[in-house]
């Protein structure tokens, strides 16, 4: 018997199979079945039998054709489905085999083979029914081969090799239509937590001979598809997305390049799918996913697991990368940062002045810039609010600091207290800021959002409701848990109307009505990030509401004094009013921040006629502007002329205007 080395390749003995069929065929090119006879001399002078020769050559392949026979082993394809494959490859590779195709083929008039032609080339020296096998078997199931048009004889019916498997079984790689590899610019440093878990996941995956399926959860798409990237790195095999609905076929052209697919899905809450696969494929699948929804295995085990917030000392140990010492500590202590979006943060502030000599300002700036993938349902707030344009009452202020103190303080708020506190307590602070329109709510959430450096998004309701069954809880799903990756302030203006009473089973619309209501009490109740709700009426809320806040203001309409404080605010130093005609302007109008602004604004058009400051006649014509949207008269107060000085005037004004019973208060203001 030959040695190994002496024997032909696959492709020799393919080829020698159809020198048998050429030899006979009138028309044929000399120098082809010259060729041809060529190989066929190679397998005759072998001893003992062809197809002895070629068991034996497939027990130590040439090098060559590893891939060819790796994959042949992994599929199960028989001896006549490897040699249809090679010499399927030859004709997508050689004019000169596909003429010689063509002519034995005649009058088919195809350049590759049919499986006809295939089964009289290996059938009748192989000693089988090649018909059946080629046109039924393994190769074509897995789609290592694919079968012609349908409307013509088995016979008849053409074979081709997916282009990307033909170039992998030639060592050549070329991306599957629909594919892509996963971008190695994700490679953003994890936390030692996170790291740990791809450690074993990744040993669980090498120690198992089932197919297995990895889901990774996170509300920041870049970061789970990080930890993938992660993960397929630590297996040694590159991951390979998949954007097709064409999977047939994909597996033989994975497997001979040590491919990992991996899928992207975003499923809603209560939705259960069965977990995306490539057919026929044996390695292990990996899903990208958001934190709702469940996937059914069909048979694989799955492993469920999502990307951990980094911990305080993950979080310094993140920062410490990019940042001072001081710096890195007073930012992981204030900030619940997912590892993605610190990556994010500490490349953005480093652009100013380059890596490692970030500043105080280029952290802040970052810190206030929105991220990205928010704007489709919620809208960017960029108002910067200090504390002088914030008028509220002292007590008032008072629980805004403890609210913003709380906000700082949330990630290690229960450390060190007894268990009953510890076991449900969640990172997220639920605030509800209650009151009548235009008393500072909306002005209030820029203030929180400005202190604590954090940028704010007030949910577009028009984006996020949607007429469809489960799309509104999906939507809301995914905006929430983008929300809590990215630490940002997130604002729901006029919540009532997502967040109301649920009522009584009527119809099939209260019922999913109910069921959306029941989702966004539970989901508020396990989100981890900073959310602001305002309403005019804290009664229009369902009563199991109140006990998932953790702050409730009320925002109540101001005083004379506090309207006082609004004016000077609002006024600037574009006015020449005394301070008596403020005061009376103040006790006898009474309007709200939003109403006081309006107000000045139509003031500000009627000084433009002169071109002058705003006067007392200027802000008295802006009040009318105001009065007349509301639908009432102006206070008859304001309607006459004074007929004393305006600071006496205003200072009585104001004395009875703002006396309540059982206040001790001085009863003017002074001037």
């Amino acid at each position: 018997m030959a040695k190994r080395n002496e024997a032909p390749d696959i492709y020799g003995f393919a080829l020698a199979g159809l020198f048998n069929l050429a030899a006979n065929c009138p028309g044929m090119d000399r120098a082809v079945l010259e060729r041809l006879a060529s190989h066929q001399a190679a397998v005759a002078a072998l001893a003992g039998s062809a197809l002895t020769a070629l068991r034996s050559s497939l027990e130590q392949p040439h090098e060559k054709d590893a891939a060819l026979v790796e994959v042949g082993r992994r599929f199960s394809l028989t001896l006549v489905e490897l040699l249809c494959l090679r010499l399927t490859m030859a004709a997508e590779e050689e004019v000169e085999i596909g003429h010689a195709i063509a002519l034995l083929q005649a009058p088919v008039a195809s350049h590759r083979p049919t499986v006809g032609l295939l089964a009289k080339t290996f059938g009748e020296s192989l000693g089988v029914r090649a018909v059946q096998i080629v046109g039924h078997g393994a190769a074509v199931r897995n789609g290592v081969l694919r079968l012609g048009a349908e409307d013509v004889p088995l016979a008849e019916r053409q074979l081709s090799v997916p282009l990307p498997t033909c170039l992998a079984l030639q060592n050549v790689f070329a991306l599957w239509p629909g594919t892509r590899l996963l971008d190695l610019s994700l490679a953003v440093p994890l936390g030692a937590q996170a790291q740990d878990a791809l450690a074993r996941m990744a040993r669980q995956i090498a120690g198992s001979d089932s197919p297995e399926v990895v889901v990774i959860r996170s509300g920041e798409p870049i970061e789970a598809r990080a930890a993938a990237l992660q993960l397929c790195e630590q297996i040694d095999s590159p991951p390979v997305v998949i954007e097709t609905d064409q999977v047939d076929g994909v597996a033989p052209w994975l497997y001979v390049h040590r491919g990992i697919p991996v899928f992207a899905m975003q499923l809603a809450p209560g939705d259960c799918r069965p977990a995306p696969q490539v057919p026929g494929f044996p390695g292990p699948t990996v899903v990208v996913a958001g934190p709702d929804g469940e996937f059914a295995g069909d048979g694989r085990r799955i492993t469920d697991w999502r990307v951990p917030m980094p911990a305080s000392e993950e979080r310094l140990q993140l920062w410490r990368q990019h940042l001072p010492e001081p710096l890195a500590r007073t930012v992981a202590a204030q900030h619940r940062h997912s590892a993605a979006r610190i990556a994010t943060l500490a490349r953005d502030a480093a652009c100013a002045h380059g890596p490692g000599r970030c500043q105080v300002e280029d952290l802040e700036s970052a810190l206030r810039q929105a991220p990205a993938g928010l704007s489709a349902m919620a809208e960017h707030v960029p108002d910067q609010v200090g504390d002088d344009a914030m008028v509220v009452s002292p007590e008032l202020k008072r629980d805004l600091e403890d609210l913003v103190r709380r906000c700082r303080m949330r990630d290690g708020l229960v450390d060190g207290f007894g268990p009953s506190l510890r076991a449900r307590y969640r990172c997220g602070v639920r605030v509800l800021l209650v009151g009548p329109t235009g008393t500072g709510k909306t002005l209030a959430a820029s203030w929180i959002a400005t202190r604590l450096g954090l940028p704010l998004f007030r949910v577009d309701l028009s984006a996020v409701t949607s007429k469809y069954i489960g799309e509104t809880e999906k939507n809301l799903s995914q905006l929430l848990s983008r929300a809590e990756d990215n630490e940002i302030v997130l604002l729901f203006d006029e919540a009532d109307s997502l967040f109301g009473k649920r009522t009584e089973v009527r119809d099939a619309h209260d019922r999913f009505a109910n069921a959306q209501t029941n989702f966004l009490l539970q989901r508020l109740e396990n989100y981890d990030g900073i959310v602001l709700l305002t309403s005019n009426s804290r009664a229009r809320f369902d009563s199991a509401f109140g006990r998932r806040l953790d702050v409730i203001l009320e925002f109540a309409a101001p005083g004379a004094e506090d309207r006082r404080e609004l004016w000077l605010a609002h006024l600037g130093s574009r006015h020449r009013l005394t301070a008596g005609e403020i005061n009376r302007i103040a006790a006898a109008a009474e309007l709200s921040g939003g109403q006081i602004r309006g107000a000045v604004l139509s003031a500000a058009i009627q000084a433009g006629k002169h071109g002058g400051p705003i006067d007392y006649g200027d802000l008295v014509a802006g009040l009318h502007s105001e009065y007349r949207k509301l639908g009432r008269e102006l206070p008859e107060e304001l309607q006459r002329a004074p007929v004393e000085s305006p600071a006496a005037a205003g200072d009585r004004l104001l004395a009875a205007g703002d006396r309540r019973p059982g206040d001790s208060r001085p009863a003017t203001i002074s001037a």
